[in-house]
């Protein structure tokens, strides 16, 4: 009994066979101008009846980003280094950093890759060119070449390298860490070759029957239909994979965010970024010789640099409350208190001065406030930190309010944002008593992540403002929400441009 067959699936078959060698999926593709989805059919039918020997391979494959050619063009920051090198073996820092900035590189990434590659050395404020660096000032390195190469073809995979010219497994460490200039995917690679089986019986025990989605008027009017087979579906078939139009996740989670807090009974406010010291620090009972108020953790502006501050009224209780505690029932902080330091202009280090200033506007009980906002602190960039982020930040006054009236608010928030794990622990910060950080369980990383900080204000945040009813407040983190939202094991994956990270998210998570 002959085999009945479908046209495309003798086309298919008839190329394996031409072919004499195996073929990928993609490569009967190409040359048949079938849809892969029917070829993957086919070649899983053929197996079953023994026509076909298909094997899977995994291989590794390199795709350019819009980066790359750009930044090849003019040299990655460790080649401009060490071109800038070649008359000046060594070269202080302060030096390569003027030089940096007028060639457009950065001088960290100079240091980080020269290091790596060795052809660099820091010896405290002084670079200096090692051999390994001569050898390459007009040699590119097997990384530069890979990226070359990749820069014309797009996208490559490692075995189309020249074996005897590359080992990709040396070089791969250093390309995975250039997840800017190069994506590395692993991609299943499926090969068919015919059997002796197959070829006997294309030879002779196979009938090729023409199959049609639909008849058309043509068919049935000609008669021609009686000749015509309508295709059958095979709804298992894996289907061309469609992604919906998605917002960005950091917009997604701040989104979610509003809407936990509305669904609460919040009002949300706002305030704006460029704040006075004030605000920030002073109205919260900060002292002025507080280390978060220095340079190294505080964007200070030099234009303008001095902000008009609240009514005198308030200036003065707030003056009174640090110098000795004013009316507060506290003995403050016994210094004297400047006005010219509360007027200094910050880039706000926390939305905890959006509340306050809510607080300020309205002091009467009960009100719930919140507001989601980026703030700014002069933090070294790293896996868990960036100088900009974002928090949401909030208050209750009420005259029942207290401690677990603030934990269960909280607890109620993540498990709207889908969190379970989540740990009080207790801390300090100099306007709240008691205080609590917040600790999210982060899965990818399997350690907890602080989310944030959290307590009552003191009598010396609220009083000078009139209010002598309990206020809960909190800041909390929402990139540091979104890592672990998304699976992301660093924050700086965020606010990179990748649109086909973005696009392979689930929308319901």
């Amino acid at each position: 009994m002959k085999h009945k067959i479908s046209e495309n699936q003798w086309a298919i078959l008839a190329e394996v066979q031409k072919a004499g060698h195996p073929l990928s999926i993609q490569q009967i593709q190409e040359q048949s101008g079938i849809d892969q989805s029917q070829i993957a059919s086919t070649l899983r039918f053929a197996e079953e009846l023994g026509w076909l020997k298909v094997d899977e391979q995994d291989r590794t494959e390199l795709i350019a980003t819009e980066e790359l050619c750009q930044t090849m063009e003019r040299g990655l920051p460790e080649r401009q280094a060490i071109q800038l090198m070649r008359l000046r073996p060594e070269i202080s820092m302060s030096e390569l950093a003027d030089a940096a900035r007028e060639q457009g590189f950065a001088i960290n990434e100079v240091v980080k890759w020269g290091s790596i590659k060795q052809w660099i050395t820091k010896e405290g404020s002084v670079l200096k060119l090692t051999e390994i660096g001569r050898t390459h000032l007009d040699t590119p390195s097997p990384d530069e070449q890979i990226l070359n190469m990749l820069c014309t073809a797009q996208t490559l995979f490692a075995d189309q390298l020249p074996q005897a010219e590359f080992h990709f497994e040396d070089t791969r460490p250093l390309l995975e860490k250039r997840n800017n200039l190069i994506k590395i995917k692993t991609r299943s690679w499926r090969r068919a070759q015919i059997t002796d089986i197959g070829i006997k019986t294309m030879a002779n025990e196979v009938e090729i029957i023409r199959e049609r989605n639909v008849l058309s008027s043509e068919d049935i009017s000609s008669g021609d239909w009686r000749n015509l087979t309508l295709r059958r579906y095979d709804i298992t078939l894996p289907a061309e994979r469609i992604y919906p139009a998605k917002v960005h996740l950091m917009q997604k989670i701040i989104a979610e965010t509003r809407r936990a807090f509305l669904e609460m009974g919040f009002t949300e406010v706002v305030s704006p970024m460029v704040e006075s010291a004030f605000w920030d620090f002073d109205a919260l009972f900060q002292p002025q010789d507080h280390p978060a108020r220095d340079m190294q953790d505080t964007f200070y502006l030099e234009q303008p640099n001095l902000a008009r501050l609240p009514a005198q009224d308030i200036v003065k209780r707030i003056k009174a409350t640090h110098e000795n505690g004013g009316d507060t029932g506290s003995s403050g902080w016994g210094y004297q208190w400047s006005e010219e330091k509360a007027r200094q202009v910050v880039l706000r280090t926390h939305t905890t001065a959006t509340s306050i200033r809510a607080l300020a506007s309205d002091p009467n009980p009960p009100r719930k406030v919140f507001c989601v906002g980026k703030v700014f602190r002069n933090e070294s960039i790293s896996y868990k930190h960036l100088p900009e982020f974002f928090q949401v930040d909030g208050i209750i006054i009420d005259e029942d309010a207290n401690l677990s009236t603030l934990m269960g608010t909280l607890k109620k928030f993540y498990e709207k944002m889908g969190f379970t794990q989540i740990q009080f622990k207790p801390s300090f910060y100099p306007y709240t008593e008691p205080s609590a950080d917040i600790n999210v369980y982060m899965e990818s990383r399997q350690k907890w992540i602080e989310l944030g900080g959290a307590g009552i204000f003191r009598p010396e945040v609220t009083r000078p403002f009139g209010c002598n009813v309990p206020v809960l407040a909190w800041g909390l983190g929402l990139d540091r929400l979104a890592m672990i939202r998304y699976g992301i094991s660093d924050i700086r994956e965020l606010y990179w441009s990748d649109l086909e990270k973005i696009t392979e998210v689930p929308l319901c998570r």
